[in-house]
This record gives structure tokens, C-alpha cells and sequence, in this order.
């Protein structure tokens, strides 16, 4: 399957909810999940019949939609997560969080991860001082990670949209561009509406 290419917030309303794909226009009345609270297409409207498999299924859907994956990406990340000591939904939401695109979206660097997986691919991250290219790189404690000359004002112009935004505890900024990774990300310091036993639930079936 390639990668989506289609109207993102699509992907929002089938979900049922936002999954902050747009960056700013998640937060203006221009967000159609907003707007259409409904799933899309011509019977977006009307009942589907609710069964476990679609529960367990639309959960896994709307994980792998927020980091941006395609299934064959999040089915590898599942089986390590499934060959790792603990718990496995625990575990799988620990190696999507240490992905160098998600960092750079936690540290505000992007204002969404699409915006974070460009800036990656197209050279503008320094991991240790060193340029990565690859978004799926996995973070280790005590990396640094900044943005490169190049694009330094896309990354401070996302920080300047959402000066609000909260640091992750796991994360810290240790510069004006520049953050450190402080440690694993444990679950309850990932603010992320998932119920992963459904997504462990989906795989074992």
C-alpha cells in the first residue's frame, strides 16, 4: 500500500475525532471535523453496525494515522514491540514516540508530524550535530536534536504558532532550536487518546 496521498482531514472525520494533522488549522473553525462530525463519503451519515473487530480495527487505524505510518511500518513496529519485555501496547507507543519526526513535532519544532517528516527528509535535522535524514530514526537518551541553519526560521516560526505548547518530561529544550532527550518516554507521558490494549487486541486476534 503507498503512502496517503488524499485529503487529510478525511482521515480525521473517519477517525471520528481530530488527530491534529493540519498543524493550525486543527485549532480554527476551519477544521472540518468541526464543521462535518460525520464520517465521509455519501453514507457518512448514516449507523454502521458497531462490532468488536471494528472497535479493535478503527483503533489501529487512528494510531497509525497520527505517526503517519502505512500498515506494513506499524505491523514491524507491533512485532517489536511484541518481542520486548512489558507491556506491549506500552512498549509499541514508546518506539512511535522516539521516531526523529515525532521528536521534532513534541519539541515544536513543526506545528504536525507531516511538517516535522519533511523537514527530516529533506536534511534540515541534526541528531548530535550529525545531519539524519531518515524519520523512522529511533532516539536515544541523551541525544540531541536540532535544526539545521538552513530552515532554522520554519522551525521558529512553529514555535512562535503554538507558544503555548508543552515540552514532553521526557524531552527537554536546551536551546533556541536545539532539544535533549531526557529519557524513555513512559505512558502517562504520552498525551495521546489511544487505548493500545485495543490495538494489542487487534493483532492477537
Amino acid at each position: 500500500m503507498g503512502r496517503y496521498i488524499q485529503a487529510t482531514c478525511r482521515l480525521c472525520r473517519r477517525e471520528g475525532g481530530k488527530l491534529f494533522l493540519k498543524g493550525e488549522k486543527c485549532f480554527t473553525e476551519k477544521c472540518p471535523v468541526a464543521r462535518r462530525p460525520y464520517p465521509p463519503g455519501q453514507h457518512g451519515k448514516l449507523q454502521a453496525r458497531i462490532s468488536e473487530y471494528r472497535i479493535r480495527l478503527r483503533e489501529k487505524q487512528k494510531a497509525r494515522r497520527i505517526y503517519g505510518l502505512v500498515e506494513r511500518q506499524f505491523a514491524n513496529y507491533f512485532e517489536r514491540a511484541s518481542a520486548r519485555k512489558g507491556a506491549t501496547g506500552e512498549k509499541l507507543l514508546e518506539l512511535l514516540e522516539r521516531r526523529l519526526d515525532n521528536v521534532i513535532y513534541r519539541l515544536g519544532f513543526a506545528t504536525s508530524r507531516q511538517a516535522a517528516r519533511q523537514m527530516v527528509r529533506n536534511g534540515g535535522v541534526l541528531v548530535n550535530a550529525r545531519k539524519v535524514n531518515i524519520p523512522s530514526f529511533e532516539v536515544k537518551i541523551g541525544d540531541m536534536v536540532g535544526i539545521s541553519p538552513k530552515i532554522v526560521t520554519l522551525a521558529k516560526a512553529a514555535l512562535e504558532k503554538f507558544p503555548d505548547r508543552q515540552t514532553p518530561s521526557w524531552l527537554s529544550l536546551a536551546g533556541e532550536v536545539e532539544g535533549k532527550v531526557l529519557s524513555i518516554p513512559r505512558r502517562d507521558e504520552i498525551d495521546i487518546a489511544i487505548e493500545e490494549n485495543l490495538i494489542v487486541e487487534y493483532y492477537s486476534r
